[in-house]
């Protein structure tokens, strides 16, 4: 049995993962253009329109809206879809604080549905579970590339009249039955910020195929001025922050779209080999991608049954590491409502428990996504690893599991 790097044997990789630059000649080209234009407000300048445009050529829907990121997207969202206090949106407890900030900034109810524990999204069976009299709208999460089974939440949201957010800030170009995510629901929303397969800094966009939901996303996300009528202040019916793109961020964005596409590609090519090569190992329970699905990788993440595997999830994540490659125990912390805002309701503060006052959060809420947390390995994906980092990658995996299985 070969010895591991993590007891004095030879690492696997040796050699660095692969690089590449994210900017170029093209986006320098946008700015200076944008910068021309004597104008960086998203309402006089070409770069904001254009990038609308492109954008919502390249997802076959009719409107778009840009926004100041991800978290802001889907704030826009539920503003115009007249979420408000007491409203309880369905969302899921693995993710990213930006899509539950917009739910309590409207003083709405965060409400959390479990997950599947291979694909580790939102099921229509635990949306179904979750929904209320009060449920206004599902956020449905499309975690690290692949989809949710949006199709069948839609149609149980339809069919109670409740409206779909998806969050796609993880997953451009993702399919689900040959369609992209993000065009299932009311309205998707997406994140340009510096973590995402496309980056222009920070930045987000909505799109929809409802015409009203545009206007009132468009609205929304302008202090709610009326930018398409005669007087644009003349009547402000509601209170709506300022989530305004400038024309810098989406001419950068606007070079970007040219590159995502290839990007996507290039890491589901990674993903879906990983995703073979691991079937089948004793102890590792490898991402789960639906039939007919298409995963774009934003992160590749593995869960380990450390009884099947003969170690423990630290030990096996150290021997990982010690074999040269990047790798995580887990993904978030803890599931979101374990954080202390939900569990001690201080939302607002020490002693302020709305909206929360009549919800409570507690450990085993959603056992399956807990399961999931603890168990959980998380590999970087990259448009520039190469298929030696791939072999590296695989090798030092099934390396380390054999190891491990024979001293059982």
């Amino acid at each position: 049995m070969e010895k591991l790097a993590l007891y004095g044997g030879t690492p696997v990789k040796t050699t660095p993962y692969g690089t590449g630059k994210r900017f170029g000649r093209e986006e320098l080209v946008n700015l200076e253009e944008a910068l021309n234009q004597n104008s960086l407000f998203y309402w006089k300048g070409a770069m904001t329109t254009r990038f609308c445009e492109k954008f919502s050529r390249m997802y076959n829907t009719k409107y778009c809206v840009t926004t100041t990121s991800g978290t802001a997207s889907i704030h826009v969202a539920l503003g115009a879809l007249g979420v408000g206090p007491g409203d309880e949106v369905i969302t899921s407890p693995i993710t990213d604080m930006g899509s539950l900030i917009g739910i309590l900034y409207q003083n709405a109810v965060p409400v959390f549905a479990d997950l599947d524990p291979h694909t580790y999204n939102m099921t229509a069976q635990s949306v179904a579970a979750k929904i209320t009299e009060r449920t206004k709208a599902v956020v449905v999460v499309h975690l690290a590339g692949n989809a949710a089974e949006i199709d069948k939440i839609v149609e149980i949201a339809r069919d109670r009249g409740i409206y779909v957010v998806e969050d796609c800030a993880q997953s451009y170009c993702c399919r689900y039955k040959g369609k992209y995510a993000g065009t299932f629901g009311d309205i998707g929303c997406f994140s340009i910020n510096d973590f995402k397969h496309i980056s222009a800094g920070d930045g987000g966009m909505v799109i929809t195929n409802n015409e009203e939901l545009y206007h009132k996303a468009l609205m929304f996300a302008d202090k709610n001025y009326n930018r398409l009528g005669e007087s644009v202040v003349k009547s402000v019916h509601q209170l709506a922050p300022n989530y305004r793109m400038n024309e810098l961020t989406a001419a950068v964005g606007l070079a970007q779209l040219d590159r995502v596409e290839e990007i996507c590609r290039k890491r589901n090519a990674f993903g879906d080999k990983l995703n073979a090569a691991l079937q089948g190992i004793q102890g590792i329970y490898p991402h789960k991608i639906q039939e007919g699905c298409q995963s774009s990788y934003w992160f590749y993440m593995l869960r380990v049954n450390e009884e099947e595997l003969g170690t423990t999830r630290a030990e096996f994540v150290k021997a990982l590491a010690a074999e040269g490659l990047y790798v995580q125990e887990g993904y978030i912390a803890c599931c979101v409502y374990q954080q202390e805002m939900f569990k001690n309701k201080t939302v607002y503060g020490k002693n302020c428990q709305y909206p929360l006052e009549n919800m409570e959060y507690k450990d085993g809420d959603c056992p399956v996504a807990e399961e999931i947390l603890a168990t959980a390995v998380k590999l970087p994906v990259s448009e520039f690893y190469t298929e030696q980092d791939l072999t590296d990658v695989v090798t030092a995996i099934k390396k380390v599991c054999a190891y491990y299985s024979s001293k059982k």
